[in-house]
């Protein structure tokens, strides 16, 4: 029997996918290295013990009841203040919205700012754009990315579009390359925004608006800064939309607490719109999380550690991939800048197995890579890209570091078999 026609032509999540064919191996009695969740073990990455403390306090003290529709009061000052510290940006506890976790914010800024029909210009590999479009029933104008501009998206890209769109999805740090926006190309789109803005004012049509997600923004390394649209451009503040969140830099999927902050006029109308979904954050996590958010000493000490066991395990996998390359493997790696992902190359199609079977399709060089080196990793047309895309996200959040030279052992082996 049929659903309706929105259900039925929602997609399935390749990840997902991949997930099966690493559950049947497991299954079997294989050992995988399953490096495609974004996700963190919590045995090797457990969330802040201040954080947890906390949480179990509120609970004791029986914060179970609604929250407020937009965010308990002193969870939207906690976070007003963060920022405010160690980001510079000046935005108000009712210019601040929190939900459970991005995901349902990221829904909510679709159906407040677009209309049916509406087009949304998103770059790929990008994280769940293409689902969060066809969900508001939008119209997708998708802007395939280099390898030599890191992934990100330029100026040069979006002008063509720039009058036709209603909303710029963005993300940096990116999920999926883990790669960031430089100052200049983050204030090149910046200014197309604003200068095509001054336009529709002019002709009085509705806003061009920036969805900025920037949910890994405090997890950058070594030289990498992260910026933001509205500290490089005072005037993006009318037009940019943040997504943000504990979930991963504090390694917190699962306590689901994200927030969103920007024009006020916008923000409410997402609270209205949230408000008849219930997408709040749970009460006595959100009291918790306004707690250690104050606690400037815990988190700067839970950040330095987090990062460096996370740059850590990047730079071994991107040392690894680059002796690989250097012993004429085909194969490639993106230097780490942020995040918990690692853009890797494959370059397998042609090759003959050791069965003489040909790879023609990146799903089989991905089937290759897991049933051969058993390391099960995410091909990048799973965020968008064309099927023929030979890049991949590798993501350590679950890596154990005494496993990684066992890995590059497997895969050079499995490697090594091709002809």
């Amino acid at each position: 029997m049929k659903t309706s026609t929105l259900a039925e032509g929602l997609k399935g999540s390749e990840i997902i996918k991949i997930a099966g064919e690493v559950n049947a191996l497991k299954a079997q009695g294989e050992v995988v290295y399953n490096q495609t969740i974004g996700d963190f073990d919590s045995s090797i990455f457990p969330i802040p013990k201040e954080l947890k403390s906390a949480i179990v306090d509120a609970y004791n003290d029986d914060q179970t009841n609604y929250p407020q529709a937009n965010g308990m009061q002193p969870l939207r000052e906690s976070v007003s203040n963060y920022l405010s510290r160690r980001l510079g940006l000046d935005y108000a506890s009712d210019e601040i919205l929190i939900s459970g976790g991005a995901r349902p914010l990221i829904y909510a800024i679709y159906q407040t700012v677009l209309d049916v029909n509406d087009k949304v210009l998103y770059p790929v590999p990008s994280w769940n754009n293409d689902a969060y479009t066809y969900l508001a029933r939008n119209r997708a104008v998708v802007v395939e990315t280099k390898a030599e501009n890191k992934f990100m998206p330029t100026a040069d890209d979006i002008k063509p579009h720039i009058q036709d769109v209603n909303l710029i999805a963005l993300c940096s740090p990116l999920n999926p390359t883990g790669t960031t926006f430089t100052k200049n190309g983050l204030l090149e789109v910046c200014e197309l925004v604003v200068k095509e803005n001054k336009r529709r004012a002019s002709l009085d049509l509705k806003p061009l608006y920036v969805l900025y997600d920037q949910i890994y923004w405090q997890l950058t390394y070594n030289e990498t800064k992260h910026y933001n649209p509205v500290e490089l451009l005072a005037e993006m503040r009318d037009y940019t939309i943040f997504v943000d969140g504990i979930s991963k830099v504090f390694a917190a999927t699962g306590v689901r607490v994200g927030w969103a902050f920007g024009p006020k006029h916008v923000i409410d109308k997402m609270k209205a719109m949230l408000s008849h979904i219930g997408a709040w954050s749970p009460k006595a996590e959100q009291m918790a999380t306004a707690k250690y958010l104050k606690n400037d000493v815990a988190v700067s000490t839970y950040l330095t550690h987090i990062k460096s066991e996370l740059s850590f395990r990047l730079v071994e996998f991107y040392k690894g991939f680059t002796s690989l390359k250097a012993k004429g493997y085909n194969v490639n790696a993106i230097e780490p800048e942020a995040a918990l992902y690692l853009t890797v190359q494959f370059d397998l199609i042609g090759k003959k197995t050791p069965s003489r079977e040909e790879l023609t399709t990146i799903k089989e060089v991905t089937s290759y890579l897991l049933n051969e080196a058993k390391l099960a990793i995410v091909p990048f047309y799973a965020f968008g890209t064309s099927r023929d895309s030979n890049w991949f996200r590798l993501s350590v959040g679950t890596s154990k570091k005494e496993e990684i030279s066992t890995i590059f052992e497997l895969l050079e082996n499995a490697l090594r078999k091709l002809s």
